[in-house]
């Protein structure tokens, strides 16, 4: 056979989509394994045409799985970033939104066991060391995808998978405010640095002259934007200690606006070179945490909590979604845990197959 069969998943998760592999099955060694994903995504060209990826950032994520190595977990879930155009792979951030598709997927394999009408899967992200619980729908025993949850993003309705994520506080860097301070000053202009589930470099949208509900396809056209974005991004990033970003996913960059639309506040996501269409999970919870916290660039854009649990709703470009945030304030903001509810659903299933130039298996 001139190509390597690869099993796998093909799996939306929230507002994402992309294979779910067994680790195993893949090679074990980092630079192998980045050729391997980029020849079965087709990264490398715009529409991914020799793949199976999707053209956007969304739908060239991939997810691998295994038994936890963690005494706590039950799955431990690594997670890829391959790019759309360039021949790149991105193991540092993690992704909320395909990580809804991990409990599924790990009953789909066989790793964890349906027990009841609801099964509780622990999850360790392994890129951050998050915690994550997800608690899928089993009814009878038996994985359903079929229910009444719908998310901004996604069309129609499926079963509900709650997510409760615990251990998020600088998962990435380390810190809360990695560069210290609550507010920072980048080219004349005030951010947040915060890192919470996933390390954002946050502002306000009027400080860029825009009012922060501009659709994707408005910002996307922004050049102007999107430079001095980047310039600013890439300082943060050293000022967070991430060294040179230029060739990371990571810090994303994000905008705050007062909401329009009942909401707690308005938010843009960057991903970061394009507009998110929607909402990350690990973003959201970030800038939920940000909008909670008095002194970030989010002060004066929303009327806080006096004390948590608090829901935040976030307005995005396709909707909204909603954080449940139970922190504490007493010397200073501290998360104690970040819920959402997300859904997932299996697209289809089989071998994918890479040259055996690339990987012989």
């Amino acid at each position: 056979m001139s190509q390597t069969a690869i099993p796998f998943l093909f799996m939306r998760g929230g507002t994402s989509r992309g294979p779910y592999f067994r680790r195993s099955d893949l090679p074990g060694d980092r630079e192998t394994l980045s050729d391997v994903l980029i020849a079965a995504l087709g990264a490398g060209h715009p529409l991914n045409i020799d793949g199976i990826g999707g053209g956007a950032a969304v739908t060239t994520k991939v997810a691998m799985l295994s038994p936890s190595e963690d005494g706590w977990a039950d799955v431990d879930y690594f997670f890829a970033q391959v790019s759309v155009e360039d021949r790149l792979v991105d193991y540092r951030p993690t992704c909320g939104n395909i990580l809804s598709g991990v409990g599924p997927a790990a009953i789909e394999m066989g790793l964890v066991a349906p027990q009841g009408d609801v099964t509780q899967v622990k999850i360790r992200a392994v890129n951050t060391g998050a915690r994550v619980v997800a608690e899928v729908k089993t009814p009878g025993g038996a994985l359903t995808y079929e229910g009444e949850a719908a998310i901004a993003g996604v069309p129609g309705s499926a079963a509900p998978i709650a997510l409760n994520f615990m251990g998020v506080v600088g998962s990435s860097t380390g810190a809360f405010l990695p560069t210290g301070n609550l507010r920072d000053t980048i080219d004349g202009l005030e951010v947040t640095c915060m890192d919470v589930a996933m390390p954002i470099v946050i502002a306000r949208a009027s400080d860029f002259g825009l009012t922060g509900h501009e659709s994707v396809s408005a910002l996307d056209g922004d050049a102007a934007f999107f430079a001095r974005m980047e310039a600013i991004r890439i300082e943060a990033g050293a000022r967070m200690e991430m060294g040179d970003v230029s060739q990371s996913v990571t810090p994303k960059f994000a905008l705050l606006a007062p909401a329009q639309g009942g909401g707690t506040i308005a938010a843009r996501y960057f991903m970061p070179w394009k507009t998110h269409p929607s909402m990350a999970v690990t973003g959201a919870q970030c800038l939920a945490s940000c909008a909670l916290t008095p002194g970030t660039v989010a002060d004066g854009l929303l009327q806080r909590p006096e004390s948590g649990p608090a829901e935040v709703v976030l307005e995005h470009a396709s909707g909204t979604i909603e954080v449940l945030v139970d922190y504490e304030t007493e010397g200073g903001f501290d998360l104690k845990s970040a819920g959402l509810i997300r859904t997932a659903r299996k697209l289809a299933e089989g071998h994918v197959f890479v040259p055996r130039a690339v990987w012989a298996g």
